[in-house]
């Protein structure tokens, strides 16, 4: 069995580390290439790194930052937010990116997907997905940031994204984001009936066995900030847990 990853999160506005609670009441936590440095030593799997602001904004990514945290990383790096084209992707990856992450503009031009991973590989394509629980009993997809409901079907789309060629779904739960209360379960689960590409999971994690249950439930990878920012869990004391309980990790 391929190892589980761990993935620290990096919500960037205005050059600094944020964190709020489902997208919203944004706090400042910190300069994103310390954490980055510090994420990296300690034993992090990958680092993803969000301009949460730069598609609401319609701007271009803080390539600069970018360029500094690539510098002083050793582990796989994603890039999002603002991505509007193929010369977007080649930009970041110049930059330092390993892999892309499209959000708002994939649901409004899907053939981005299709010609970013016929140029760069499917590897480098991740689609982020902004989900949220209906009335329905199944989720809506957000775009620019959880602001704007786009009234397509979560689970549809990211077997859409996955047809067209992307690499990996990352799926963030905005009912659970910053809750803490664990990740959202069931929308994994049904994500994982569906998808052969990997999944992440993000949205919810508060303590260690949200990571052990989210592996258990289909993802692929675990993706958290605040916890991780507070140094509430270590990492390497998350690894050695999930390691304890069966996971099989990079240690």
């Amino acid at each position: 069995m391929l190892a589980k990853r761990i993935v620290p999160c990096l919500d960037v506005d205005k050059g600094r580390v944020v964190k709020g609670k489902k997208f919203q009441d944004i706090n400042d936590v910190d300069d994103p290439v310390k954490l980055a440095k510090r994420y990296s030593d300690e034993g992090a799997d990958e680092l993803v790194f969000y301009d949460i602001t730069a598609s609401s904004e319609d701007r271009d990514i803080f390539i600069d930052i970018v360029k500094d945290i690539s510098s002083n990383i050793t582990i796989p790096f994603t890039i999002g937010g603002g991505i509007k084209s193929v010369e977007d992707f080649r930009t970041v990856l110049l930059a330092g990116a390993d892999k892309v992450s499209v959000n708002s503009q994939a649901v409004k031009n899907p053939q981005l997907i299709k010609d970013a991973s016929e140029i760069f590989g499917s590897q480098c394509v991740v689609i982020s997905v902004d989900a949220k629980r209906n009335d329905k009993a199944s989720w809506d997809v957000y775009v620019k940031g959880g602001r704007e409901n786009t009234g397509l079907d979560a689970i549809e789309w990211a077997i859409r994204a996955q047809e067209l060629g992307a690499g990996e779904i990352c799926i963030n739960s905005i009912d659970q984001d910053g809750v803490k209360s664990g990740f959202d379960l069931e929308l994994i689960k049904k994500l994982s009936e569906v998808l052969t590409i990997p999944i992440i999971a993000s949205g919810g994690a508060g303590k260690k066995e949200h990571f052990l249950q989210a592996y258990e439930a289909g993802a692929d990878a675990a993706l958290a900030a605040s916890v991780f920012h507070y140094n509430e869990i270590p990492i390497p004391e998350l690894k050695k847990y999930l390691s304890d309980a069966g996971i099989p990790m990079r240690r």
